[in-house]
C-alpha cells in the first residue's frame, strides 16, 4: 500500500558521481515483504461505485462534513464514481470488521489531528483521495478505508490491501522545509509508542515494534508496516500527506501484530480504532516538538526504537580508473540534521549515506558523502 518515494524533498536522493552497493556482513536475517499485499489489476475494482462516510468529532467538523457532502467538493482519482454520506446518515455498520467511527471518536483526545474522518470500506487509495483533496478538508484529516484496490507503491506498483490492515492517510502542513524529511521518522515514531502504549494501558505483553530506516516497521525481523509521506510547495507551505499500512490481523503472507500476541498467549487482540486513536494522541504531540523545536529532542527515543545503532555495513565504490571497487566498512552513528543516515569509517572519517533511488530495499544501494 504506503511504500513510494516522495515527490519532493522526503526520497528525492541526488544521483552523485559514484555508486555505492550495500551488504550486511554481520546481519544475515532475511526480511520480507508486508504489509500483506499482493500485485493485482484494478480495472474491474475501478468500474464500482466508493463509498466515503464522512464524520468529525466536535460540531463544527460535522458541520464541515455536511457541507462537503451537499457541495459534491470530494474526488477520487482515475474518474472512480464516489458516493458520500455523513456517519448520521449511516444506521449501522453494514459489516463486522468494518472501521468503528464512534470507537475511534471516543479515545481521540488530539486538537487537530484525526478529528475529521472520512472512511470507506474499499478504496483505490487513502493517499490519493487526502492528496487530492487537501484544500478541501481540514489540516489534520485522516482517511482510513477497510480495503484498498489501488494502494500506493514503490516505483509506481499497484497493490491490493486485504482486510485486516490498518490503512489510513492524513493531512498536515509545514513551512521549514528543512524538517519536512523528518516527518517519516515522527510519524514511525509515534506508531511505535502508541502500540507500547495500548500494551501498558491494556496489560498485554509489550510487543517490540522497530524501525527500519527510513520508513518501515518490523517485529521480530518481519515486516509488518510501512510508511509513505508525500509533499507539495505551494503558497510557501509544504502540503503533506502522510499514510501508514499495518498488519494488525491479517496474518498472511507473513505475520500480524495480532498474531504475535496470540503466541504470546495474551487473550487480547488489538484492534485498529484504538491503535489509530493512539496513534494521533501521541503523533501531535511528537509533531509539536518537532514544530517548535527540531527533532533532537526526539532523537535519544528514536535510536532505541530503530535497528542500527551500531550496525555495521560494507560500502563499495567504484571508480572510472579502476577495475574492482574499493570496499570501506562503515559504522551506522545516527542521523544528520538533513534525516539521512550518518556513518564513521574505520579511519574515523564522518560519512552520510544516500540511497542511490534504484534498489527497493534501501539498504542495497547507499552513496557515501563525506562530512566536514
Amino acid at each position: 500500500m504506503l511504500f513510494d518515494s516522495l515527490r519532493t524533498s522526503f526520497y528525492c536522493f541526488f544521483s552523485l558521481q559514484h555508486t555505492f552497493s550495500f551488504t550486511r556482513p554481520f546481519h544475515k536475517k532475511i526480511f520480507s515483504l508486508s504489509t500483506s499485499i499482493v500485485p493485482v489489476s484494478a480495472t474491474m475494482e475501478s468500474q464500482l461505485p466508493c463509498v466515503l462516510v464522512l464524520s468529525g468529532k466536535s460540531e463544527t467538523e460535522k458541520e464541515l462534513a455536511k457541507s462537503l457532502k451537499e457541495n459534491s467538493s470530494l474526488k477520487l482519482a482515475d474518474d472512480v464514481k464516489l458516493r458520500t454520506f455523513l456517519q448520521s446518515e449511516m444506521e449501522t455498520q453494514s459489516e463486522k470488521d468494518e472501521f468503528n467511527i464512534d470507537t475511534y471518536m471516543d479515545s481521540l483526545t488530539t486538537k487537530s489531528f484525526g478529528r475529521f474522518l472520512l472512511s470507506s470500506p474499499r478504496l483505490p487509495s487513502t493517499q490519493d483521495v487526502v492528496s487530492l483533496n487537501f484544500c478541501e478538508i481540514p489540516i489534520g484529516s485522516i482517511c482510513i478505508a477497510d480495503v484498498q484496490f489501488k494502494g500506493r507503491g514503490r516505483s509506481q506498483n499497484l497493490w491490493e490491501s486485504p482486510k485486516g490492515s490498518l490503512l489510513f492517510s492524513f493531512t498536515l502542513q509545514m513551512e521549514d522545509g528543512r524538517v519536512v524529511p523528518l516527518v517519516q521518522y515522527v510519524v514511525c515514531l509515534a506508531m511505535t509508542e502508541a502500540i507500547k502504549d495500548l500494551a501498558l494501558k491494556n496489560g498485554i505483553p509489550p510487543l517490540d515494534v522497530k524501525i527500519k530506516w527510513p520508513n518501515d516497521l518490523y517485529l521480530d525481523g518481519i515486516k509488518v508496516g510501512g510508511i509513505l509521506c508525500t509533499s507539495k510547495y505551494r503558497s510557501k507551505k509544504f502540503h503533506v500527506s502522510a499514510g501508514v499500512g499495518l498488519n494488525v490481523n491479517n496474518d498472511k503472507p507473513t505475520t500480524s501484530l495480532n498474531a504475535a500476541l496470540r503466541k504470546l498467549n495474551s487473550g487480547y487482540q488489538l484492534q485498529r480504532e484504538e491503535i489509530t486513536s493512539a496513534f494521533f494522541n501521541k503523533f501531535e504531540h511528537f509533531f509539536h516538538i518537532l514544530i517548535n523545536q527540531g527533532f533532537q529532542p526526539l532523537e535519544e527515543l528514536y535510536y532505541k526504537t530503530w535497528l542500527h545503532s551500531g550496525q555495521r555495513i560494507i560500502v563499495q565504490e567504484q571508480n572510472e580508473d579502476q577495475d574492482l571497487p574499493i570496499e570501506s566498512v562503515v559504522t551506522i552513528q545516527g542521523l544528520t540534521s538533513s534525516g539521512y543516515l550518518m556513518a564513521i569509517t574505520d579511519n574515523s572519517e564522518i560519512c552520510e549515506l544516500h540511497p542511490d533511488g534504484n534498489s527497493f530495499d534501501f539498504f542495497k544501494g547507499l552513496v557515501r558523502r563525506k562530512l566536514n
